[in-house]
């Protein structure tokens, strides 16, 4: 008799902060059980559709969306994109027949952990951020097992449900130990001068990359060097405003494929307050200033950020003050040996290396339970 494989769904999507999680518990799931069957479940239309088989996944798409503030026509059609997904997701759930289905966040994974849920499947979540999404508050009363990235969560979801895991990041970022002459090579920087790292996210942010770019000749005063992920949009500008900077390391990168490298080349770093950039940086044991984005659901960011600074683990900068004071902070921090070595001392604790891991280790939990 052929033995049973076991068969998971994972649904999550939208942005990168739930795509590379999601990614990262399927790798996992597959290194404990390479027999095991996985498929993604995302919104048409949106990034996973082509990140995910791009990881070797296969995916269905939801035709999903949020629901924008203002009056639309996507408002307008939004119940019956609700009712055609959740038809859908059944359709898919019926078909595949998982034993369990984890959702990482993101448009797709409310019908479908809904629908799972009403078809006794057992189900997990995965929290990124220190205040929840109204769509995981809502599923939270139907799944089995909560994994949250921060402490004191019992205030959002059922106490009894939760399990502090982390936030799953990519593997290369948990080991930088002697990497920073490598890195330091192949930015084509000297390994001796104070580095900077900007990241605004994969699509870049407007405050940060402008705040840099009033500041270039600032850093090279200063001696620093700069590696800028700036994002495609703002890319020409800032790699004009770099032209002359070039022999002082001082440099801008739409997007930075080798993360792992940008973080051991860098002695601080600015960025945005996403769940994954933060969880990235207590991994990495930078010192930092964050700098959260205004314009994200329920100012999550914000959140994101305070419950480092309310441990002295970095420091924040709001969006409205950044132009006129974030430079001038770091360039203050970056000189401050004292000051980062507080920081990366209190940073440190913060970051779980195991979090794909145990999340997967949850899932299969999950499944092997099922009736």
């Amino acid at each position: 008799m052929s033995q049973h494989k076991t068969k998971i769904i994972i649904s999550g999507g939208g942005t990168g902060g739930h795509i590379y999680p999601a990614l990262a518990v399927a790798n996992a799931l597959k290194e404990m059980d390479p027999t095991i069957e996985i498929l993604f479940v995302g919104a048409e239309g949106r990034m996973e559709m082509e990140k995910v088989p791009a990881a070797g996944y296969p995916i269905q798409g939801l035709w999903i969306s949020g629901l924008q503030r203002k009056l639309t026509l996507d408002n307008l059609s939004f119940p019956f994109k609700v009712l055609s997904s959740l038809r859908k997701a059944s359709t898919i759930i019926d078909t595949f027949k998982p034993d369990a289905v984890a959702g990482f966040g993101g448009y797709a994974s409310g019908p479908l952990l809904f629908m799972a849920s009403r078809k006794k499947i057992p189900a997990l979540i995965q929290e990124q951020n220190s205040f929840p999404g109204i769509t995981n508050k809502i599923l939270s009363k139907k799944v089995s097992t909560i994994c949250v990235a921060y402490e004191n969560m019992q205030k959002f979801f059922p106490a009894e449900k939760i399990i502090l895991t982390g936030n799953p990041v990519r593997q290369d970022i948990i080991d930088l130990a002697g990497k920073k002459s490598e890195a330091s090579a192949f930015f084509g920087i000297d390994e001796n001068k104070k580095t900077l790292l900007v990241i605004g996210g994969s699509l870049g942010a407007r405050t940060l990359n402008e705040s840099v770019i009033q500041a270039l000749h600032h850093l090279k005063g200063e001696s620093i060097q700069l590696i800028w992920q700036t994002g495609k949009h703002f890319y020409p500008k800032a790699k004009e405003a770099c032209k002359g900077y070039e022999m002082d390391g001082i440099q801008a990168h739409e997007f930075i494929n080798r993360m792992d490298f940008a973080y051991a080349a860098a002695d601080a770093v600015i960025s945005r307050a996403g769940a994954i950039s933060v969880s990235e940086i207590c991994l990495a044991k930078k010192p930092a200033i964050l700098v959260p984005s205004p314009n994200v659901a329920e100012d999550h960011q914000t959140k994101n950020a305070q419950v480092l600074a309310n441990k002295n683990a970095a420091l924040m900068v709001s969006d409205v003050e950044a132009r006129e004071h974030l430079m001038s902070n770091m360039i203050k921090l970056i000189h401050d040996e004292n000051k980062k070595s507080e920081l990366i001392h209190n940073i440190t604790p913060l970051g779980m290396a195991n979090s794909a891991k145990d999340i997967a280790k949850e899932i299969l939990k999950l499944a092997a339970n099922k009736n």
